[in-house]
């Protein structure tokens, strides 16, 4: 039998349209980062709850020892707790975008797997965990407190929507400095600890003098935390949100930190030290 009269080989199994391939791809990352994260921990994803819970329970427990009312409404575990869960949902994202590489490195010696692969799986899970725990902690307090809640569902979206793009965005763009300047985290770290006091989550910023509250309302969280209370709270209107600051300064920092990941994915993948 000649050469050309041998059978074919048959051809290799398609993986699909190219979109389809990513699909799968972040389906993967998504199911290994619920696995590492979730599954190997005792609890699993009450931790997403109980941990969030029991900061607001300590400080409401603190704080009603100190004054007899919160600055907004009865509930000293609402009043708190729609400023505590704002900033963790930043604080949460920002953690684990900004560590998406150092934590994937190893899968990224795959050709289907990118560093904006690994961004993009951990920043919807982050954020859809964090959705479900928020709702359940303060649907929670609501019911189990009896507060009166004139909800609006724009200002609470909006605040998500707000404190997820911020948190992202800080994230992706830290997520390259981090890689190439490994000692740019621990100055970033040192530099974030007052946010934490600088944020609104104790006060209304509105209680403060005018010269501090100019101060601090260029931290874009406090603009977030404040959305958030007017979302439970219909009596508190905070004039001075600005959505199109938050969101220039999210999708600036995503969109560059998303430029330097594509172009410097061999580098990031490969650091040299």
């Amino acid at each position: 039998m000649s050469d050309t009269d041998a059978p074919l080989s048959p051809p290799p199994p398609s993986l699909g349209s190219p979109r389809l391939q990513w699909l799968r791809v972040q389906f993967a990352l998504i199911l290994r980062e619920m696995t590492t994260t979730y599954s190997k921990s005792t609890g699993g994803y009450l931790w997403a709850i109980i941990e969030p819970l029991g900061a607001i329970a300590l400080l409401s427990l603190v704080f009603s020892a100190m004054v007899r009312t919160p600055s907004l409404g009865t509930s000293f575990m609402l009043f708190y707790g729609t400023g505590y869960i704002t900033y963790q949902m930043y604080s949460q994202l920002h953690s684990s975008v900004s560590g998406a590489v150092s934590f994937n490195r190893s899968l990224m010696q795959y050709p289907a797997v990118t560093p904006i692969d690994a961004v993009i799986s951990r920043a919807v899970l982050n954020f859809l965990t964090l959705c479900m725990s928020s709702f359940l902690l303060l649907t929670g307090i609501v019911l189990t407190q009896g507060v009166q809640v004139n909800l609006d569902l724009i200002n609470v979206l909006s605040a998500f929507s707000m404190v997820a793009l911020l948190g992202t965005g800080i994230g992706t763009l830290n997520c390259v400095l981090f890689s190439f300047y490994p000692s740019w985290q621990r100055v970033w770290s040192i530099m974030m600890r007052p946010l934490f006091i600088l944020s609104g989550i104790f006060y209304l910023p509105e209680d403060l003098p005018s010269q501090a509250r100019a101060v601090l309302e260029w931290n874009p969280i406090m603009h977030c935390v404040a959305r958030m209370r007017s979302g439970f709270y219909g009596t508190y209107h905070a004039d001075f949100v600005d959505p199109v600051y938050v969101c220039s300064i999210g999708t600036v920092t995503l969109v560059i930190g998303l430029y330097l990941l594509r172009r410097h994915k061999s580098a990031i993948v490969n650091p040299k030290f």
